[in-house]
Order: C-alpha cells, then sequence, then structure tokens
C-alpha cells in the first residue's frame, strides 16, 4: 500500500511522463506510447513505469528505444518537475500487457 506522498509523487510522474511520451511518439512516427501506471517506493528513488505500446509489431523495438533514452527521460522530467521534488527517482520500464492479457481471454470466452 503506497503513501500519500507516494500517491502524489507518481500521479505526477504519470502526468508528466505522459506529456513526454506524446512528444516522443511524434519524432518517432507510427509510435504510441501510454503510461499506464507508476509505482514508486517508499524511500522515492526508483520509479516504475509501465507503458502500453503501439503498433504491436514495433514493441520490442519501440521498448529497446525507451531504454536507451532513459537518461534523456529523465532529464526531461526533471526540467519539468524541479519545484515539485528534490530528488528526481531513477526510471525502471516495463512493459504492461494486461490489455493483451484482457484481449486473449475475450477471444478464448468467444470460442
Amino acid at each position: 500500500m503506497q503513501s500519500t506522498r507516494q500517491e502524489k509523487i507518481s500521479r505526477l510522474i504519470q502526468k508528466e511522463l505522459g506529456d513526454i511520451f506524446l512528444i516522443y511518439s511524434r519524432e518517432n512516427a507510427g509510435a504510441l506510447v501510454s503510461v499506464t501506471q507508476v509505482r514508486v517506493t517508499s524511500d522515492l528513488s526508483i520509479a516504475r513505469i509501465y507503458l502500453s505500446l503501439f503498433p504491436h509489431e514495433k514493441v520490442e523495438d519501440l521498448f529497446n528505444q525507451i531504454k536507451e533514452d532513459t537518461k534523456k527521460i529523465r532529464f526531461e522530467l526533471g526540467n519539468r518537475t524541479r519545484h515539485q521534488l528534490r530528488v528526481i527517482p531513477e526510471l525502471q520500464f516495463y512493459i504492461d500487457d494486461s490489455l493483451d492479457y484482457l484481449e486473449n481471454i475475450d477471444r478464448l470466452l468467444k470460442l
């Protein structure tokens, strides 16, 4: 269970990363990146970010590109949140495949 402070920071990071990935998506034409969830550790040093990526054919390439650009993304996040956060957490990205899982269950139930 996250504290109120962790939840506020998670929402702030999710909002700002959503804006950052909107610009990032324009640079990578044809790719859509959504931040589905952010979880911050209790000491606020690590943020686990779950991403939903589209199209499914480019998921692996796009995810690898995001991991390579982690420092650039963290720098941009720091510029946007410098007045709200004292320390910018380390960013760890994960693919959120919950929508694919739900889609598969729906497909199986229809059979």
